[in-house]
């Protein structure tokens, strides 16, 4: 059936359908996910560790420069204080890596669901989106992983304001703040695909960003400010890679303007 032919019902069954499809295999994902348990949560708390790759990898470098720096062993105990809070974190947390895991099955399903709405030049250029989009996603997703999240929970987790005060992180806590801070930041990783639809709408351009340069880091801070914990350096991790994106997407408004104007 042609898209001119069909009819409002029709599209809603095809969206249905695309539906139960991506519902499908992400929950096929989800009950993989579920399964491993041990392997699952020994990636999701490695962050939590003072033995994890990052701090590793940053002392091999100090070591490469002849800096002799090593960070300070931390031990801080995970528990949970709930009865069922830990099997549901087991079952939620499934969940959300079961939609990650489908997240390039679930682009390729709305590709598919708008390409016959599309013109030929709109599907050259839609293919690269989705590209963009869901590679820029995966970058803030491992950022946030291998930088953000390792270093917001030394700092905040070894912090005390009395040697008596004990740290004893919850499970549920730490799952909420990982999941949260890793969804963010790969959203806000968006911002280059943004700009690029602004830029086509005539709404902003290269000129006006540049000009706004100084406002942007301003506001770039405090969107860094809202979104992360609370602590100085994952505020600065956090705020270099988004200026970097937005100088980005001054460079993607440049070259749209041209076809903005045709």
């Amino acid at each position: 059936m042609s898209d001119e032919l069909m009819t409002f019902g029709g599209h809603l069954e095809v969206l249905r359908r695309m539906l139960l499809r991506i519902a499908a295999v992400a929950l096929v994902l989800a009950v993989v996910v579920f399964c491993f348990k041990e392997a699952t949560f020994t990636i999701l708390l490695a962050p939590s560790g003072c033995d994890f790759v990052t701090y590793r990898a940053i002392e091999r470098l100090c070591a490469w420069v002849g800096w002799n720096f090593h960070f300070t062993p931390w031990d801080v105990e995970m528990i949970n204080t709930e009865l069922s809070s830990q099997f549901m974190t087991h079952l939620t947390t499934s969940v959300y890596l079961g939609l990650l895991g489908a997240s390039p099955y679930i682009m390729v399903e709305l590709f598919r669901f708008v390409t016959p709405a599309l013109y030929d030049h709109e599907r050259r250029y839609s293919v690269r989106i989705a590209v963009a989009v869901y590679t820029l996603f995966i970058a803030g997703v491992l950022m946030s992983y291998y930088l953000l999240f390792p270093f917001a929970f030394r700092f905040l987790g070894t912090y005390q304001v009395d040697a008596r005060v004990v740290n004893h992180i919850n499970l549920d806590s730490y799952i909420t703040t990982f999941t949260t801070l890793t969804f963010l930041m790969g959203v806000v990783f968006q911002i280059p695909v943004v700009t690029f639809f602004l830029a086509k709408m005539g709404v902003v351009d290269a000129a006006m960003m540049a000009h706004y340069r100084r406002h942007a880091v301003v506001l770039i801070a405090l969107v860094a400010a809202v979104i992360t914990p609370p602590d100085l350096l994952t505020l600065v991790l956090v705020t270099v890679p988004m200026y970097g994106l937005y100088e980005a997407s001054i460079v993607i408004a440049r070259k749209v303007a041209p076809r903005t104007g045709s």
